[in-house]
């Protein structure tokens, strides 16, 4: 049996004036059957880095040790930097990479069921209306065991506390699912845990195009009086996966906004001025405003035939008294008038042909994070269906082999991905490779932004020095 492996998503960090991409390996012994690990051994640990880019390699930077007494269980390579070195003996590997490992999350998991199972025992005890309070107390002291003094405390809580409002983004957090943790495939072909196709990609100084996967997180409300939701913040060091491909053909995009027509008329105008006005300055602005359109009607002839041949038509129920009987309607005072931003889409299609094994297996682990990444969640209990993941997507430009993001094709925020079709026989014909794998795949992908564009994103990215396009 394989020993088991668990690689963070990697994290920048800066070492001696240079960004680094850093990351942690933690290697457990096989326990000898599927699925086990042989806790007796103490699993391998390694912090790994290489040059910020995509298609370098990682190399370590820092292993642990048994002897604690020693920069607390950690030997350093040359190039760990100062503070690098004081991050990882004061809090260790988790606090260089942007997510803990599954290992750490299943026994975070494990122990969070202690108090959930503390408060189910109260709970027993106690009325419908004390739910909340026996909940909260069972879980004041994570450490004590079951039915200890945690009980007495919920008892007590039950008789007497208030009732704690609902935390939504707490309780979304909490709401676990059966979702696979990580997309990286650590293996021959797919370096580092990217997958890229065609597999030479990495040695050509090719521009090219990559998707990042992320865990959807909602947005908040906001806290700091402002309304509405707070801003969605993604970082691409906070990544479970990576596919890097070709640009292909005929990539754009479209950038609109929704402007409808509307009318108001003199009439509607004056009845929103004294309705204003009410709402405003409450009775006594409501009849001052009414009092200035009266007398603005008395002072205008036309205004009097207006409003005289519009109140009319609404006491008789007809229309078009107006125009018979002057030849004229009232100005509509047309405008064209802005409505509402809109969610732009991408569309994209591959075309992959695998040349040898590696090659194939590749394409299919690519089709495979996209289908499996788009896909709703369900949760442990089957209660509640979680968001598919989200993607990024980054032109990159490599002029030197190096990787930065290119500042001469729009941008684009983070997506979901709405519709994935693969064409099984692109070449008009099944045919196979010996073991099964098609020949060719095919994929057309739709994506679609998350938040709309907004004027300040472009002035965010350059302070209006125009260095390039934005979004």
């Amino acid at each position: 049996m394989a020993d088991r492996t668990s690689t963070s998503p990697p994290r920048k960090v800066v070492i001696e004036g240079k960004t680094y991409e850093v990351r942690t390996v933690t290697q457990w012994k096989d326990g000898g059957r599927p699925g086990t690990i042989d806790d007796s051994i103490r699993p391998t640990v390694k912090v790994q880095y290489k040059e910020e880019g995509v298609f370098s390699q990682y190399k370590d930077l820092a292993d642990r040790t048994e002897n604690k007494s020693v920069n607390n269980g950690w030997s350093f390579r040359p190039l760990a930097g100062p503070g690098f070195k004081k991050a990882l003996i004061e809090k260790g590997a988790s606090s260089l990479s942007s997510q803990i490992d599954t290992a750490t999350q299943n026994q975070v998991a494990k122990d969070a069921v202690v108090p959930v199972t503390r408060a189910q025992q109260v709970l027993a005890r106690t009325s419908t209306t004390k739910t909340n309070q026996a909940l909260a107390a069972a879980n004041q002291d994570p450490t004590a065991p079951a039915g200890g003094q945690n009980v007495a405390q919920a008892d007590q809580a039950g008789d007497n506390a208030k009732p704690t409002p609902v935390d939504l983004k707490k309780f979304g957090e909490s709401v676990k699912s059966k979702a696979r943790e990580n997309y990286n495939q650590v293996r021959s072909g797919a370096p580092n845990g990217y997958l890229i196709y065609p597999n030479d990609l990495a040695t050509t100084k090719q521009d090219v195009i990559k998707f990042d996967i992320f865990v959807y997180r909602p947005r908040s409300f906001n806290d700091n009086k402002q309304f509405g939701f707070s801003p969605r913040e993604r970082s691409f060091s906070q990544t479970i996966g990576h596919v890097i491909l070709p640009i292909p053909s005929g990539i754009s995009d479209s950038n609109t906004c929704n402007w409808n027509g509307a009318d108001m008329n003199a009439k509607d105008a004056a009845l929103a001025q004294m309705a204003l006005g009410g709402i405003v300055g409450g009775g006594e602005g409501f009849a001052n405003q009414t009092e200035k359109v009266l007398n603005d009607i008395k002072s205008s002839d036309e205004a009097g035939v207006a409003f005289a041949a519009a109140f009319a038509e609404g006491a008789v129920g007809v229309q078009g008294l107006l125009t018979r009987t002057t030849g004229a309607i009232i100005n509509p005072n047309m405008e064209l008038l802005f409505q509402a931003p809109t969610l732009r889409p991408f569309s994209f299609t591959f075309k992959m042909s695998a040349r040898n094994d590696i090659e194939a297996k590749t394409i299919i682990s690519i089709i495979r994070f996209f289908k499996q990444g788009m896909s709703p969640q369900r949760s442990k209990s089957n209660l509640f269906l979680k968001s598919p993941n989200t993607f990024g997507i980054r032109y990159l430009h490599r002029p030197k082999g190096a990787d930065e993001e290119h500042k001469y094709i729009g941008k684009i925020k983070e997506c979901a991905l709405t519709s994935f079709n693969v064409n099984y026989t692109p070449e008009g014909q099944y045919a196979t490779f010996h073991d099964g794998v098609m020949v060719s795949y095919e994929m057309q992908m739709q994506f679609q932004e998350l938040e709309p564009i907004f004027n300040d994103d472009y002035s965010t990215l350059d302070g209006d020095k125009d260095t390039e396009i934005g979004f």
